[in-house]
């Protein structure tokens, strides 16, 4: 398996600042196909758009609405987006972003491996896919273009007020999180487990709910660039220290024993550790600065930095994804270092 040895070449943190009026957001070295983006300084909903639902077809993550048209989101560019208008989770004159950014194939394509024709826009280079399919209401599968073994699956329907749905390699078929809440792991249908061409669908309405269209974004572990695991907490601010084999650009925690909130940190908030700006995949709020801070991002993976019950506690099971700033052995000449 080849390594990435410039993981920015295929995800990429970018922060700017809203004009409520017409701007191109650049810098992020590829046209993103998912973009994910959220207001920092006071509250505003995460929206989460891609290319094949397209620029202007927003989903939240924080919410169970349906997907909506907003046309702020112009188009993807080569180098970035572009943005027009005043819209305060996107654009708003005075408010600071950060946009979290990946690449998938800059296409569409469909895809017949599973029982469902699915619409793909496949990287199997970074191990990243999106995938849309209408429902059927029984047990089927759908192909995900990735050549490999899923690792993480977030899925959502468009036309109807479900939760967000997530697996994550080592759960079993009647297991999932919800992204929009804090809870815990809970009883899900997914019929079968990812192969390395398709994911299993049950009879679950808010996976494949018979003529409702559905968005999922795919995610498989690459060398040098990502890295999905789980940890132990304990409880202590000299915490547990979770190996990537990069230094993370961007980390992503739940805990799935318990209530927690779905943390996610990057290294553009936060430049020096340890990391204290903290934002919650499931809430509208702002960046939420921490008084005792979360994680220190490392060469080698991350450490937790305090006992809280959402990122550490005593005992306490936790998932995460990770993405690389850079790998910790590479040709990119650029080592990994200790921030």
């Amino acid at each position: 398996m080849a390594q990435i040895n410039k993981p920015s070449d295929y995800f990429n943190t970018k922060l700017y600042a809203g004009n409520s009026g017409t701007q191109s957001i650049s810098g992020i070295n590829f046209q993103p196909d998912f973009l994910w983006i959220k207001r920092r300084n006071i509250a505003g909903d995460h929206n989460l758009v891609d290319i094949i639902r397209t620029s202007d077809k927003t989903l939240i993550s924080n919410d169970t609405g349906t997907e909506y048209s907003n046309a702020t989101i112009t188009s993807f560019d080569s180098d970035g987006f572009s943005l027009s208008g005043s819209d305060g989770a996107l654009n708003a004159s005075g408010s600071n972003y950060v946009a979290w950014n990946w690449l998938a194939s800059n296409t569409t394509a469909s895809n017949t491996d599973g029982s469902i024709t699915s619409t793909v826009s496949a990287n199997t280079t970074s191990g990243f896919s999106i995938v849309s399919y209408t429902g059927t209401g029984s047990n089927a599968t759908v192909g995900h273009g990735l050549g490999k073994t899923p690792d993480f699956i977030i899925i959502k329907t468009r036309d109807t007020a479900y939760n967000w749905v997530v697996w994550k390699n080592g759960f079993s078929t009647t297991e999932r999180l919800l992204l929009d809440t804090t809870g815990a792991i809970s009883t899900g249908e997914w019929n079968t487990l990812p192969t390395s061409s398709v994911f299993g669908l049950g009879t679950q309405l808010n996976i494949n709910k018979s003529g409702d269209k559905f968005i999922a974004y795919c995610f498989a572990e690459k060398k040098g660039f990502s890295k999905f695991g789980s940890y132990t907490g304990n409880g202590d601010s000299d915490g547990t220290f979770i190996y990537t084999g990069f230094k993370p650009a961007y980390i992503f925690v739940k805990r799935t024993d318990g209530s927690g909130g779905w943390h996610i940190m990057d290294n553009k908030r936060d430049p020096i550790n340890p990391l204290g700006n903290l934002l919650l995949a499931e809430s509208s709020s702002g960046t939420n600065t921490v008084s005792s801070n979360r994680f220190d991002l490392l060469s080698n993976g991350f450490k937790c930095r305090d006992n809280s019950g959402g990122s550490n506690a005593s005992g306490g099971t936790f998932i995460y994804m990770s993405f690389a700033e850079n790998p910790l052995v590479g040709t990119n000449n650029i080592p990994a270092t200790a921030r």
